[in-house]
């Protein structure tokens, strides 16, 4: 919940602190009661910080205490929003006549006694959030230590059969020559191999087939997992016992030094063989490495890790030394799906055969899918009904099923381990439909449209939101699909088992609501703060008209329907995005005007040739990216946008006065021939912050 609730929260925080400034001096009345919210919000989010350390141990009462805090925080910011609103628009009449002046004063009080009232309401909420707080002893969730002692999620892959064992004489064949294989000088000297790929792999099943095929040519040897907290005493006590097969005196009262020694002293002239199995930081790595004699022995170590990052630190210099796990291929999966339920590799009943490869392409290679979905068809008739129902079912109804909870559990570890900034940015990929190509710029100017992204020291956001997007893949969270020359990740797609977990996460935070999606399990709240419509999938999808869209932030349109939704009930809006809207028409635009609070707007849209004037009054749009449009030419009223950041669109001509756009940043792709303007040209010398053209 906290990676949804930070990024609100911080910005609330924010805008309280600048309805305390001189900018807005004219809400009086209220100043004791925003600075009263300022001050107990602070403290709030604070508790909300240390309550994310200690996230799965939660009991219901705090889970909806926070819940009510973050739905508390978007009314506020909305509150705020709007209020800035009105008197920056009123504002903007001071050059009108007597008659419009009066009207506009009179306006602007209504707007601040308007205003004073809410946040009258909108304190008594926060108190109402604190005394529930002080009531229930919240702040001692924070600090307590978890009394239970959870099963280690890869020990049955340390125990898996050789013989039920799918596709690994490959890659463990590969990975023994790369440990094994090299010059003579170099053979003897110590080697890593660092194993990466993502959650459910087999990395482990993988080291462990070759620890096992190794083990006798090595004279000690030692296979060690780690976990996100890792005890590293405990750890170092284990390799030492292993590697030595024996207990040494006093061994429960040595300290961390103590254990590297020993172990140091140990292998110092033996040939070893060393598992470092799921390394979830470069420390916990260099505090086991201290106690890894380098020798010339012919010693070996393997680690895993789910970080690319780590996996080239644990073998640094040599990166070549990095082994990618990859995917099942097609037949393999077909293979271990057919075997898990039959006992057979070649018994699949031929009614069942494109069932199977349909929930195989779900799976996508991951052996942990294939295996939680066969353990479910186990249970099931042999029929393609049945099949059918849990094809259809994977990714709702299945998540009650003990084997696909464990899997979801192993899957969840790389998402508890993200900083609580990645947590939200990735969440946000749960608005895409299951496969859908996602570009990279894409994203990171709607999570800085959200405020997910914030800067300290004058930072770029928009690199520092590029930085968020390669940690991601990075951590092998999303999958690169587009790959520069130069190395760079353009675009990604979400692993569906991933993007399960994405789904489920974002309906317990209310973080999205999304309708029409073939696997999307739709919980209705009765306020959508974020809302994804898949027309795709079903044409008639349609919003149910218990739910409360006024308030909601973000509109993503996949596909066309005539049950869209009128923009005319978004005026919350920050982002809105339509994809692949091949029959809009352009009158479904005309209520433009009223998202006053857009920063972020992508048309995909091969049916619309202009755009309304009125685009030009959304003073807070950031990002407009027009690229994939048949739009022949821009309103006049874009030269208004003072923060545009980012402008793309099609092979257009320049538009008069460009230069007022100071803000501008990335400007493509534009058309310039004999016939552009002059003054349009020179136009383009006044901005000063171009780095895109």
């Amino acid at each position: 919940m906290v990676s949804a609730l930070t990024g609100v929260m911080t910005s609330v925080i924010s805008k309280l602190t600048a309805l305390l400034g001189q900018e807005y001096t004219k809400l009086t009345g209220v100043q004791r009661e925003v600075n009263f919210m300022k001050d107990e919000l602070s403290s709030m989010n604070a508790l909300l910080q240390r309550l994310a350390e200690v996230d799965s141990d939660l009991d219901v009462q705090t889970k909806e205490w926070r819940r009510q805090v973050q739905e508390m925080s978007y009314d506020i910011e909305d509150c705020i929003d709007d209020f800035m609103h009105r008197i920056d628009h009123n504002g903007m009449a001071d050059s009108a006549g007597l008659v419009s002046k009066v009207v506009q004063q009179l306006k602007s009080l209504r707007a601040r006694h308007q205003i004073s009232s809410r946040i009258q309401d909108l304190k008594a909420r926060v108190e109402d959030a604190s005394k529930r707080r002080m009531r229930y002893k919240l702040d001692e969730c924070a600090f307590q230590s978890r009394t239970t002692t959870s099963i280690y999620p890869r020990l049955p892959s340390l125990y898996a059969e050789p013989e039920g064992l799918v596709g690994i004489d490959e890659p463990r064949d590969d990975l023994v020559r790369l440990l094994m294989q090299g010059e003579e000088a170099s053979v003897q000297q110590l080697k890593v191999i660092s194993v990466v790929g993502p959650g459910g792999l087999g990395k482990t099943t993988l080291t462990n087939e070759v620890y096992r095929k190794l083990e006798g040519q090595f004279q000690c040897r030692a296979f060690v997992s780690l976990s996100q907290q890792p005890d590293v005493k405990k750890i170092l006590r284990n390799i030492l016992y292993q590697v030595s097969q024996k207990e040494y005196d006093n061994m429960e009262i040595w300290d961390e030094e103590k254990f590297i020694n020993a172990i140091r002293d140990f292998l110092q002239r033996k040939r070893y063989l060393i598992v470092i199995d799921d390394i979830w930081s470069t420390q916990a790595w260099k505090a086991i490495k201290c106690a890894l004699y380098e020798n010339n022995c012919g010693s070996r170590i393997m680690t895993t890790t789910r970080i690319v990052s780590i996996a080239k630190s644990c073998c640094f210099p040599h990166h070549d030394h990095v082994y990618e796990i990859m995917p099942l291929s097609a037949h393999n999966s077909k293979t271990l799906l057919v075997k898990c339920i039959f006992s057979s590799e070649d018994t699949c009943p031929p009614q069942l055969e494109e069932i199977s490869i349909k929930i195989l392409g779900k799976c996508k290679g991951v052996p942990l899918a294939i295996v939680t979905i066969a353990s479910v068809l186990a249970n099931k008739a042999s029929t393609k009904e049945e099949w059918d129902s849990v094809h259809n079912s994977i990714g709702s109804t299945l998540e009650k099923d003990p084997d696909v909870e464990e899997m979801r559990k192993i899957l969840s570890l790389s998402y508890d381990e993200l900083p609580q900034h990645l947590k939200t940015c990735l969440l946000y990929l749960s608005i895409f439909p299951e496969d859908y190509e996602i570009e990279r710029d894409q994203i990171v100017g709607r999570c800085i449209a959200e405020g997910f992204i914030n800067t300290g020291g004058g930072q770029d956001l928009e690199e520092i939101g590029k930085c968020y997007f390669n940690d991601l893949i990075n951590r092998s969270m999303i999958q690169p699909v587009k790959i520069k020359y130069d190395g760079r990740v353009d675009s990604c797609r979400v692993h569906d088992m991933i993007l399960d977990l994405l789904i489920s996460k974002s309906i317990e935070e209310n973080f999205t609501t999304s309708i029409g999606g073939n696997n999307q399990k739709v919980v209705l709240q009765c306020k959508a703060r974020r809302l994804s419509i898949n027309y795709y999938f079903y044409e008639d999808a349609m919003v149910p008209s218990t739910t409360i869209i006024s308030q909601c932030r973000s509109l993503s349109m996949f596909g066309y329907s005539e049950q869209m939704p009128s923009l005319s009930k978004f005026r919350a809006l920050r982002v809105l995005g339509i994809e692949n809207g091949e029959e809009m028409e352009q009158k479904y635009f005309e209520h433009i005007r009223v998202l006053h609070q857009l920063k972020y707007l992508r048309l995909n849209l091969r049916s619309i040739t202009s755009l309304p004037e009125q685009l030009g009054e959304l003073q807070h749009l950031r990002t407009l990216d027009l690229g994939d449009t048949k739009i022949k030419k821009l309103p006049k009223s874009i030269v208004q946008l003072h923060n545009l950041t980012c402008l793309r669109i099609n092979n257009l001509d320049l538009p008069e006065e460009i230069g007022n756009l100071h803000a501008l940043q990335e400007l493509s792709v534009i058309k310039i021939n004999q016939n552009s303007s002059a003054s349009s040209l020179l136009g383009l010398g006044s901005l000063i912050n171009l780095r895109i053209l």
